[in-house]
């Protein structure tokens, strides 16, 4: 008789057949009955509507999202071809962000398409697809990305509404620095006698900077006998002027544009730094002072179990993995051991930092190093491969629970030079520790440590300033993740540079009346 473990074996197989085809949507007769209870039944299997699942881990509590935000994308590529085959295309406005390096997951997500039923189709976690019956644009104006079909961005800014340029201001700002000359936009805007849209493009040109398409536009929509009369689309000056022909990615100025944003709030909010302290020494014995509780907090963040004994034992060199078989296996001492070798690191920075060096130039030379000291030790363990010392990710990484989805591995090379250049030519230090902290989780470089070696980096950044270490307790985890996760989803960097604030004063204070 077969036994239930073996049943569920020969579901698994059929699964995994289908996930090596790379398959995230499954449709319900891919799977026999039988087969997909038992694999819903034992948490490999979840509905997403009715024949439709996606797969999942079974380690994954009950009701949680991260999943779902994970194969969001490419559950609704595989269903949008299932539904309408290459007759559809997202939106312009999604289509933009896309293109900007923008993939958030939407509440909604609008789709055209001409065999559309303009209805409202219900996701997971509180997310809908919503298809409006309407023509597509031509062949030449649109674009594959990971399976969803695009507006390409010249096509996309015009078809896009006024609207957009208010609301998603970073994501329309760094679409237009994309564009090298008028040509490609002019175009489409004679073609289609796009009068209205010419003004108000020529406008949103002007705003980051480019008058030279700007007036191009005008000029060129005159002499075609067509009056356009400029009007900027943006409530606001951009805070990035692009005024220079050579381009950078659009991945590197929305960044730039979300950094210039960001500032005002924390400048608001921050106290005052209190430069560099008069005694180095004195600074890094108050910061040797509070190691413990600070490897206790930040590891306790990321789900490590360990305990102030297991971190004074590595401290102190008690930690012996060649004669203790426990200390070589165990996964919690050797990132207990891992975060020690890279605090000292941390600290070496620091004290180039004390010396006035700056910042972003240190911090940009040595976190590579802070990186490898801390996953050194599960690597000669044999936990971890060598491999994951190279540096920067190769893959595509998710964070638990988030609507956030890192930008891909290829935009992670242009974006982390373009994050150490804006820590160096920052000069405000209670921007730097806001912004450095956040940024650098924001762009995810590794697989693993993110975390970890943002608060590193959120701390050398706060010496920069004289203010003193902080530690982000374990207990405020989920305000911390909540503030964080505000920031990369909405933009809006208020309760983060908040809960750092309070932190920081408290900090402050606790000196002041030593």
């Amino acid at each position: 008789m077969t036994t239930p473990s073996e049943k569920l074996a020969q579901s698994l197989e059929i699964l995994q057949e289908l996930q090596s085809q790379k398959r995230i949507a499954i449709r319900s007769s891919e799977l026999s009955r039988i087969h997909r209870e038992r694999l819903t039944a034992n948490g490999f299997l979840q509905e997403v509507m009715k024949g439709w699942y996606i797969p999942v881990h079974p380690d994954e509590t009950k009701g949680e999202s991260t999943a779902w935000f994970i194969c969001f994308w490419s559950f609704c590529a595989a269903y949008l071809k299932e539904r309408f085959g290459d007759e559809w295309c997202l939106s312009p406005e999604q289509s933009i962000s896309i293109q900007v390096g923008n993939k958030t997951v939407p509440k909604q997500l609008v789709v055209r398409s001409p065999k559309a039923r303009n209805q409202v189709t219900q996701l997971m976690f509180g997310t809908s697809i919503l298809e409006v019956r309407s023509s597509l644009p031509d062949k030449k104006d649109t674009e594959e990305n990971e399976g969803l079909l695009i507006f390409s961005i010249p096509s996309a800014l015009i078809a896009c509404s006024p609207v957009f340029f208010r609301q998603n201001s970073t994501d329309s700002s760094a679409a237009l620095s994309t564009i090298r000359d008028a040509s490609d936009i002019l175009n489409r805007l004679l073609k289609g006698e796009h009068t209205t849209i010419a003004g108000r493009l020529a406008g949103a040109f002007r705003n980051i900077g480019r008058n030279r398409i700007a007036d191009d536009i005008i000029k060129t929509m005159q002499a075609a006998g067509y009056n356009s009369y400029e009007q900027d689309p943006f409530e606001q000056p951009s805070p990035v002027i692009l005024t220079g022909r050579e381009i950078s990615s659009p991945y590197v100025n929305r960044i730039r544009m979300i950094w210039q944003k960001m500032r005002e709030p924390i400048l608001k909010q921050f106290p005052p730094s209190p430069g560099l302290p008069e005694s180095m020494d004195f600074y890094l014995k108050q910061v040797s002072k509070i190691y413990v509780t600070d490897a206790y907090n930040s590891l306790s963040i990321e789900g490590y179990r360990v305990s102030p004994e297991l971190i004074e034992r590595v401290r102190s060199g008690d930690w012996n993995p060649d004669n203790n078989e426990n200390d070589q296996k165990h996964k919690n001492a050797l990132a207990a051991r891992g975060y020690w070798q890279a605090y000292q690191s941390v600290c070496n920075s620091i004290k180039k930092i004390l010396n006035g060096e700056n910042a972003g130039s240190v911090t940009d030379e040595d976190h590579a190093m802070w990186y490898r000291e801390m996953f050194a030790p599960s690597v000669i363990a044999g936990i971890s491969s060598p491999v994951d010392l190279a540096g920067y990710r190769s893959d595509q990484v998710y964070i638990r629970q988030s609507m956030h989805v890192p930008p891909n591995k290829e935009a992670v090379r242009e974006l982390m030079p373009a994050f150490f250049d804006l820590l160096q030519k920052e000069d405000e230090s209670s921007v730097r520790v806001v912004l450095g902290h956040f940024m650098f989780v924001y762009i995810h470089p590794y697989m693993d440590g993110n975390g970890r070696m943002g608060r590193f980096l959120m701390n050398a950044m706060l010496a920069s300033g004289g203010y003193p270490w902080i530690v982000i307790p374990v207990e405020s985890r989920d305000r911390y993740i909540s503030a964080l996760d505000e920031a990369s989803v909405k933009q809006d960097i208020t309760n983060f540079a908040s809960f750092l604030s309070q932190l920081v004063q408290k900090s402050m204070d606790l000196e002041a009346h030593r």
